[in-house]
């Protein structure tokens, strides 16, 4: 069986039996018909795999920092630096592309999305073999480099904005907890993709490639996108329907971005979720950044480091439809409870991997941490943010509480890239401790912020008079 055959043969398994059971479980009928349903699947699919593509040209730098740490393309610390900014870039443009994304509609962002991002990653291919062949100098490529990145990641913001305002019209609030899930499918293949898939690349052509390949299969999707999105079922020829969440009742104009953040930061809730998202942007990304580059200095490679990909792939399935299912069929699609549960679930991570860093349980431990943190991610900013933002305001909703998300992930780039070991250091897995120990006071914030809005539901507006 072909190596790449072997590595996806997993994962292949897990979404068959997931698609098994999912069928098999109690449905939550709301009338939909089955040309519906089916309509909405062609809708949200291909949106999703777009998704998906755009956290492989998103991971792709991280995924392969050894290599170009080894190539002495990119340090450690300069990874860091470039990382930081761009999640900056990342959080900070939600300002501007979340009321874009309500303005536009959440088909039109996401073509700019996957185009803009094709085009920088196609420019960081090109920057990485101007610096492999010297016709940059370092300092000039590490700016370069970052620069692009920086522009890649205003591009990628785009994206989860889109995927949340596209879907918020075609799912009822009793439908999305398994949407969630959905949402943390995605995510998950994303990171497969990324961190196998251009691993992969590495291996068997030049670097530029890790770059190039992702920009052909956005700009592929690109073209699919176009003839099958619509932003809602009345524009694919359907009637649209109360959806029970923020908008219910609002028949009035869509509010603008300001008035939209106003009546949001009003509302004790949705404090408390950007807090947490901001928790889950720094623990999402101190693991899935950072432990390859622990295996790799540390040499403590194993089983877990060489799969990275597939087992974060196969983590964060799990994690998202998980959530999904406990949030619809267990806490009757309330998402607080899920946080709390899959929160509880980092901070006992952290402590573990905290006391066996020399040891392989290290590296099983963080991937069920990123079982955890994807399920918390697909709830709150893929879930909630519908919820409480409504349909009508989607764009503005997840800008905001995603926009933390990636606030978190900068936090966690610019401080890990300063405090974790290099050099000789950086071989002895006991001067890895701070990796773990800033992890768990962050997971303890967390869990007690989730078990904050344990009872919290998308309060509807009354009818526009």
């Amino acid at each position: 069986m072909p190596a790449w055959l072997n590595q996806l043969l997993p994962i292949l398994l897990l979404l068959t039996a997931i698609a098994v059971v999912m069928r098999r479980l109690p449905k939550i009928d709301l009338g939909h018909s089955e040309e519906f349903r089916r309509r909405r699947f062609f809708n949200w699919f291909p949106l999703g795999l777009t998704y998906a593509f755009l956290y492989m040209g998103r991971y792709n730098l991280s995924a392969n920092a050894p290599e170009l740490g080894a190539l002495h393309l990119v340090s450690k610390q300069e990874f860091g630096n470039i990382d930081g900014w761009g999640s900056a870039v990342y959080g900070v443009a939600f300002l501007l592309n979340g009321p874009l994304t309500d303005r536009w509609g959440g088909r039109a962002t996401i073509l700019l999305a996957a185009g803009g991002s094709a085009l920088m990653n196609v420019l960081l291919g090109v920057a990485v073999r101007f610096a492999q062949e010297g016709q940059l100098d370092h300092s000039t490529a590490i700016t370069a480099m970052t620069v692009l990145f920086c522009a890649n990641m205003y591009f990628q913001s785009f994206g989860a904005v889109s995927i949340v305002k596209v879907n918020a019209p075609w799912f009822h609030v009793r439908e999305r907890g398994m949407l969630g899930g959905i949402f943390g499918i995605l995510i998950s293949l994303g990171l497969y993709f990324a961190y196998d898939w251009s691993r992969f690349i590495a291996k068997h052509l030049p670097m530029p490639w890790v770059f190039h390949v992702p920009a052909l299969l956005l700009l592929g999707f690109l073209a699919l996108d176009v003839f099958l999105i619509r932003d809602t079922p009345g524009q694919a020829g359907f009637r649209d329907f109360d959806t029970a969440d923020a908008s219910s009742g609002d028949t009035g104009e869509r509010s603008g971005a300001i008035d939209v953040a106003r009546r949001m930061f009003s509302q004790r809730v949705i404090w408390i979720i950007v807090a947490i998202e901001f928790c889950s942007g720094f623990l999402r990304n101190a693991v899935m950044k950072w432990y390859l580059i622990f295996a790799d200095k540390t040499g403590l490679k194993g089983f877990v480091s060489a799969h990275w990909g597939v087992l974060l792939c196969i983590a964060g399935i799990l994690g998202g439809v998980f959530a999904g299912f406990i949030s619809d069929h267990v806490f009757d699609s309330r998402r607080g409870p899920v946080a709390s549960v899959l929160y509880a679930g980092l901070v006992f991570g952290a402590v573990i991997v905290l006391f066996t860093l020399s040891f392989p349980i290290a590296g099983w431990t963080v991937v069920f941490m990123s079982l955890c943190v994807i399920g918390v991610h697909g709830m709150l900013s893929g879930t909630a943010s519908m919820d409480f933002g409504g349909r009508k305001n989607a764009g503005v909703a997840t800008g905001i509480i995603d926009g933390f998300v990636y606030l978190g992930t900068a936090t966690q780039s610019f401080l890990y890239g300063s405090i974790l070991p290099s050099g000789d250091a950086a071989k002895h897995p006991g001067n890895w401790m701070s990796w773990p120990a800033a992890m768990l006071p962050v997971a303890l914030v967390g869990f007690a912020l989730a078990t904050r809005v344990w009872n919290a539901r998308p309060a509807r507006r009354a009818a526009a008079r």
